[in-house]
Parts: C-alpha cells; sequence; structure tokens
C-alpha cells in the first residue's frame, strides 16, 4: 500500500503532504478544489506522461514523492530486481518524479535514476487507475480477449504459449514457401551473380590483413635504391678514411699518451671516448649489413603492385576491407545453396506446413475450449457481482467467435492469440436478448460493470493500491449504496481510493479526506484535511444537501456513518 504522499507545486496545490494507511479512503470536495489531482500525482507518481502545463504558476519545477510499504512476496520485487535497481524487501519503496518548467522530467525510485519506461513497468504493480474515460476500455472488444486470458492466466498461459510456438513455426514456413514460390527469373539472374562474384572472390585467395603486408612490403621495394644509397653513405661516413671513427681513433691515441700522466682526470674522459668508439664501429657495422642485404626485386615489385590492384577492385565491389569482403562471400554461399536446393526446400516447407497445420488447428481448439469455460465462469462470478450492485436481472456472457482470415493473410483464420475474438454482452432487463456494451449500456451500468470486473481482477493482478476517480458518476440511491459497499469490500483485499460525491459513498470509507481552496494575496491554494467524525457528518451533510446543511441534513448523514459502521462491523 502507498503510506505517504507528497506533492509540491503541482496545479493548485503549493505543497500538500498526507499519510494513508489501510482500507478505504474517500476524496471529496467542491468542483474545481483539486480532489483530481491527487490523483493526478499518482498518476505522474506511476509513469503518467507530464508537461510542463502541470507545474504552479511561478514555480520552477513541481515535485511529487510517494512511499509504498509491500509484501516481500510482491512481484514488483523481482520487477526491481531485473531493471537492476537496489530495493530491500523489508524497507519501504520510495518513487520521486520532478517535472521542471521547461517540460523535462525526472525520475528515482529508492534514489536510483530511472527512465519513464522503467517507472511505468514498476508502477503497473503498485497502482491501478481508474477513471470516467476507463470506461471506454469496456467498449473495445479487442479488449476483452485480453481480460478473459488474463481472468483464468493458470489455464490459459501454457495452452497459449504451446499454441504460439506452433504458430510461429508455422507462419515462418507459410511465408518462407509463398516468397520461394514467387522467385522465378529474378531468382534465376540472382543465382548467375551470385555465383560470378563467389568465383571472382574465391578466384583471389584473400587473407585477412594481407593488404597491409603488401603495402609494408612494396614501400621497400619501391625505395630500394634509395636505401642502399642512404645506407652506403652512411656507413661510409662512420667507417671511411678520415671519417668519424678515424676521428675517434686519433682522439683516442692523443689520450692515451697523457692519461698515464693524470690517470685520475684523464682515465674516465679515455674510457668515455673508449666506450663511444666501440658503440659506434658496432653501429657501422650494423649499417653495413642492412646496405648489403637490401634487394633490388622490379618482378616481385610488379607482382605486389598487380596483387594490390586486384584487392583494391575487389574492395570497390563487396567492401571496404578484406574481412568485409570474405564475410560478402560467405553470405552469398548460403544464397547460392537454398537457390540451388530451391526445390527440396519447397517440398520440406510444404511437409512442414501439413505436419504443423492439424497439430496448430489442435492447439487453437484446446485454447479456445480453455477460453470459453473461462468466459462460462467470468460471465457467472459477474452477474453474482453485479446482482450485489442491484443489477440482478442483468445477463453478461462472454461470446467467443472464430476470427475472420488476418489482415496478413494468417491461413485459417489463425492469429498469434489463437483463432478466437471475445466480445462482452449483456442484456440489463429480463426479456432483452444478449446484445453489444457499446450499444446498450448506460454510463452507470458501465460503472458498475467495471467495478464488478475491478473487484473480480483485484485477486488476479495483485495490485495493492486501486484507485476510483468518480467511477459512481451516473449513480444514485440504492445502486449508489451498493457502489459504496461494494468498494468497502474491495477494500479489504487491497487498498482504495475513491473521489465522489456521493455520500453513500463517502460514510462507508476508512478514511476520509476534505479537499478545499483558498484563496490568499491573490493566489489559490489546495488543503487536503483527513476528517474526524464530527468533520465527516458536516461532509456528509454538504454532498447531501449542497451549500444549505440543517440541523435534519446533519442528523441525517449522521445516521448515515453510524449506519456504514454498522456495516463495516458486520463485514468484519
Amino acid at each position: 500500500m502507498i503510506t505517504e504522499l507528497s506533492i509540491r507545486n503541482l496545479a493548485v496545490i503549493e505543497e500538500v503532504r498526507v499519510s494513508f494507511e489501510r482500507g478505504f479512503h474517500v476524496l471529496t470536495g467542491e468542483t474545481g478544489a483539486g480532489k483530481s489531482m491527487i490523483i493526478d500525482a499518482l498518476t505522474l507518481l506511476v509513469g503518467g506522461r507530464g508537461s510542463a502545463d502541470w507545474i504552479r504558476h511561478g514555480a520552477a519545477k513541481a515535485e511529487i514523492e510517494g512511499m509504498f510499504e509491500l509484501d516481500e512476496a510482491h512481484p514488483v520485487w523481482e520487477t526491481l530486481e531485473r531493471l537492476g535497481i537496489e530495493a530491500e524487501r523489508h524497507e519501504p519503496l520510495i518513487i520521486r518524479r520532478e517535472i521542471t518548467a521547461q517540460g523535462k522530467s525526472s525520475s528515482r525510485i529508492n534514489g536510483q535514476m530511472v527512465n519513464l519506461s522503467m517507472l511505468r513497468e514498476v508502477g503497473e504493480w503498485l497502482v491501478n487507475i481508474h477513471g470516467q474515460h476507463e470506461h471506454q476500455s469496456l467498449l473495445k472488444t479487442e479488449r476483452h480477449l485480453e481480460w478473459l486470458d488474463m481472468y483464468d492466466e493458470a489455464a490459459i498461459a501454457p495452452l497459449r504459449s504451446a499454441y504460439v510456438q506452433l504458430y510461429e513455426t508455422y507462419q515462418a514456413a507459410v511465408k518462407e514457401l509463398k516468397e520461394l514460390e514467387q522467385t522465378n527469373r529474378q531468382s534465376l539472374q540472382m543465382l548467375d551473380l551470385y555465383r560470378f562474384q563467389l568465383e571472382e572472390i574465391e578466384a583471389a585467395n584473400l587473407k585477412a590483413g594481407e593488404d597491409e603486408s603488401l603495402e609494408s612490403e612494396r614501400r621497400k621495394l619501391a625505395n630500394a635504391e634509395k636505401f642502399m644509397q642512404s645506407a652506403a653513405d652512411a656507413y661510409e661516413a662512420l667507417y671511411g678514411s678520415g671519417k668519424a671513427l678515424d676521428s675517434l681513433s686519433a682522439a683516442m691515441s692523443k689520450l692515451e699518451e697523457i692519461a698515464k700522466l693524470d690517470p685520475e682526470k684523464l682515465g674516465p674522459l679515455l674510457e668515455q671516448i673508449q666506450n663511444a668508439y666501440y658503440q659506434l664501429e658496432d653501429a657501422a657495422y650494423q649499417t653495413r649489413n642492412y646496405r648489403d642485404a637490401i634487394e633490388f626485386n622490379p618482378a616481385r615489385l610488379d607482382e605486389i603492385e598487380a596483387r594490390l590492384d586486384l584487392i583494391h577492385q575487389l574492395k570497390r565491389k563487396y567492401g571496404s576491407a578484406i574481412e568485409e569482403i570474405l564475410d560478402y562471400a560467405a553470405s552469398i554461399r548460403v544464397q547460392i545453396e537454398q537457390m540451388e536446393n530451391k526445390d527440396e526446400r519447397i517440398e520440406e516447407l510444404r511437409q512442414t506446413i501439413e505436419r504443423v497445420r492439424p497439430q496448430l488447428m489442435e492447439a487453437a481448439q484446446r485454447l479456445s475450449e480453455a477460453r470459453r469455460a473461462a468466459g462460462d465462469r467470468l460471465a457467472a462470478e459477474i452477474e453474482g457481482q453485479l446482482k450485489d450492485l442491484h443489477m440482478a436481472h442483468t445477463r453478461f456472457h462472454v461470446a467467443l467467435r472464430r476470427a475472420e482470415r488476418g489482415k496478413d493473410g494468417e491461413d485459417l483464420g489463425f492469429t498469434r492469440q489463437g483463432w478466437d475474438t471475445a466480445e462482452f454482452l449483456i442484456s440489463p432487463n429480463p426479456g432483452e436478448p444478449l446484445r453489444s456494451l457499446a450499444k446498450i449500456a448506460s454510463g452507470g451500468e458501465l460503472s458498475r460493470i467495471m467495478l464488478a470486473l475491478k473487484t473480480i481482477f483485484a485477486r488476479i493482478d495483485q495490485v495493492p493500491v486501486l484507485v476510483f476517480d468518480e467511477v459512481d458518476t451516473g449513480v444514485s440511491g440504492r445502486a449508489a449504496q451498493a457502489i459504496a459497499e461494494k468498494l468497502a469490500e474491495l477494500a479489504r483485499s487491497c487498498q482504495v481510493f475513491a473521489v465522489t460525491h456521493l455520500p453513500q459513498v463517502a460514510s462507508m470509507a476508512d478514511v476520509h479526506y476534505a479537499i478545499s481552496k483558498e484563496m490568499q494575496d491573490g493566489r489559490t491554494y489546495t488543503l487536503v484535511e483527513r476528517l474526524a467524525k464530527e468533520g465527516r457528518i458536516l461532509e456528509t451533510a454538504r454532498l447531501m444537501g449542497g451549500v444549505e446543511i440543517t440541523e435534519a441534513t446533519k442528523q441525517h448523514a449522521g445516521e448515515m456513518l453510524a449506519l456504514a459502521e454498522q456495516k463495516r462491523r458486520e463485514r468484519g
């Protein structure tokens, strides 16, 4: 559950910090007071789209922070681990979202930066927000199969997984067969081209890194005369008559004559010159050896030039490096093999299709039967919930139909979901036929059907926080009381929040917050107050009687709250 919510500079809210507990919470207040901003803050906290328009006028950024306490076995911990977010299961989970005046958003989970998609992935396990606009999801038949599969996930998921494996095998074979059968003269032309290209590359007998080695050898051969002349001149300068070594030899002779007279000073100097002489002599011998090893080979140079020219031509055709040319050759070798064995591959694919098709049909049939059984159970359970919501005569039915041929030409009407389409049908009144929700359900009926579904799915999706934003719109009287009792019942298994205008709903809450606004120095401020007993009586009376609150209205409100308290005690 969420235990604390902090909001700063969000629309009309300057700063609000609210603590929550388990059970059923309601938020009430005048229109425009900011009730829905609390819900909007929760939406942003779990990954909803935000913009600079959300920021309070004059503020640099909006900030929302929430603290959640969750069971150690809750699935969100595995999601956090997979995303690389550090979290201790026995400690609260803290989520923070900021939106700047420039429209930039940043999010943190337990202090770690996360992107919006990661926040949404985590948020899906924490808060389920249901508002009036979500009624429309009931009218979208493409969502009904998803709801049905979720209802009996344990039985349907393995069958769906087995079906999908066969479907992917079948579709891949059908697609490849279609492509092979459509290729004709063009494929033969490509085959000739590929053969020519492969022969050209293989004839070159390329080796990785060969061009670099040849370039180095070419430089040496092309400059052999220059290398020879320079090395010879260097050797002559070192060892020729009257050159460096002769000068050093003469210097050593002169120093040897006088070093005996002053060995302390001249001895080290003489040794230094002697070392220089021997090192220079060794360098002269190495220079001579290098000169003598230089090769004049015009034939080899011509051979290298021709080889490099061939490699350059192949690079222009097939890749910028020898490695790329070899990779291209490997790829067209596979293409040639496939084209040459086209007839055998076509026959193999046809056999695969014939073998997999009955298996796929059987898997689709098993999946459809499981869905049909789940649909019957779901319909019965929804009718039971609707009975509690004063729609006792409503019949609900999950209609499964065979899907039409897919948009991409899937054979036999197969789709990735099976061959079923699902549609929720209702008959609100006795004697009326079952018809589509979109054609006959009123707003109040949709509210109650959605609440019935949420009640059923609350135990399935394991989301600990459910938020209903004016789900009671369009109902009154006994139906409103039934919705209030259903929300209170739902709050026994998860934390429930509801924005409401109905006193019946407000009176059944465990915790009641009044949202109000006040003007100070020309600015609007939103206040959130947790109501005690007297405050709840006054707010419930306001919901019952509008602006004028009489003693009779207050008495009636007190009685309504007392009756609600009694019902909560009876429910345990």
